[in-house]
């Protein structure tokens, strides 16, 4: 109850407060309505009626019935229509909210549709997490085991350098993976910090005592502690492009594929040093391949051809110098060094 009444006083006010740039553009071909179901999320509802999905929110508030879309469930029909010339979703098909009348859902427990597919990208919340060499230099470390384990997992007590002063009980194991590297000045941008298991400080000191409460990997000698973060709400995203140009690439894609789709996470050379923050949506343009003219030559010259609009993805986990992302909409497979920017 708590969060829905939160909800209920931020959501009208980020519709007052939002001005966006571009004008409302309505997909061509729309359809006149749709039923929700299961697996449906508000920017894929939001992409059957708008061509640019993040303007979703111009397209709610134009609905006095539709005061929270978070509150949309699957079985609801949504009508698109037009209301003193301006677009609106209704649950009625001329838009008239007198003629709605009281719905029981089949279920206390049945949920509203979320904004973007937050299973695809729950397990990037916390873990892993990016950090600067100075983070991981500076960090506590594995010193070594209660009793006379050469390795440790769930169960087991670490002795760790050094936690004089705690700042909370709960530490993360992390274990440095490798750097990110700007495709551009071959810089490092920061380094992944691999997961590796959850502890419980014990007794503060030098060194310290923990105990491990959960491990994805054995603990080994040298890896590294950081206070556990609170875990991010997967529910709540606005997506709404930048204030301001941005322009990079993606370094990384996570999962081990080799061409890049929908709902797959990525990493992008960009972070809050750049100015993105969470919920920022940025285009993606496939690098456009060479091509031989022979035309003008028998040797041929090499042409570039154009960039081609691949898809859409969306900042969830921003960094300093990099940032996680989901891929909202892909219309074509894309690559690691693809370009993406400010729509």
């Amino acid at each position: 109850m708590f969060f829905r009444a939160i909800l209920g006083i931020l959501v009208p006010l980020l519709f007052t407060a939002m001005a966006w740039a571009d004008e409302l553009q309505i997909n061509p071909n729309h359809p006149e309505q749709y039923t929700v179901v299961k697996g449906d999320t508000l920017w894929d509802i939001s992409g059957k009626f708008l061509q640019k999905p993040w303007q979703w929110p111009e397209l709610w508030h134009n609905n006095p019935q539709i005061k929270d879309p978070h509150w949309i469930y699957p079985g609801d029909t949504l009508y698109f229509s037009y209301v003193n010339g301006q677009p609106r979703l209704s649950f009625s098909p001329d838009g008239n909210e007198e003629k709605i009348l009281p719905r029981v859902r089949e279920s206390s427990i049945e949920q509203s549709i979320k904004m973007i597919p937050s299973d695809a990208i729950v397990q990037f919340l916390n873990s892993p997490k990016v950090v600067t060499a100075d983070e991981l230099q500076h960090a506590p470390y594995v010193i070594g085991f209660v009793g006379e384990h050469l390795i440790a997992g769930a169960g087991d007590g670490v002795y760790v350098r050094a936690i004089e002063d705690p700042q909370g009980l709960g530490y993360t194991i992390y274990r440095q993976g490798k750097p990110y590297v700007s495709p551009v000045t071959k810089e490092i941008l920061g380094y992944e910090a691999e997961y590796i298991a959850d502890t419980t400080l014990q007794e503060p000191g030098d060194p310290a005592t923990l105990v491990i409460n959960k491990s994805d990997k054995q603990v080994t000698r040298g890896d590294r502690l950081m206070l556990t973060a609170e875990g991010e709400m997967a529910l709540n995203y606005f997506p709404r492009p930048p204030q301001t140009q941005i322009v990079g690439s993606i370094i990384q894609v996570k999962g081990g594929v080799s061409q890049i789709g929908q709902h797959d996470v990525v990493v992008i050379d960009k972070g809050t040093a750049d100015g993105l923050e969470v919920g920022h949506t940025l285009d993606v343009y496939r690098r456009g391949r060479m091509v031989l003219d022979r035309y003008q030559s028998p040797e041929g010259v090499a042409v570039k051809m154009p960039d081609e609009l691949a898809g859409v993805l969306m900042v969830f986990r921003p960094f300093e110098r990099v940032s996680y992302a989901l891929v909202m909409k892909a219309s074509a497979a894309m690559h690691t060094l693809d370009r993406v920017q400010t729509p």
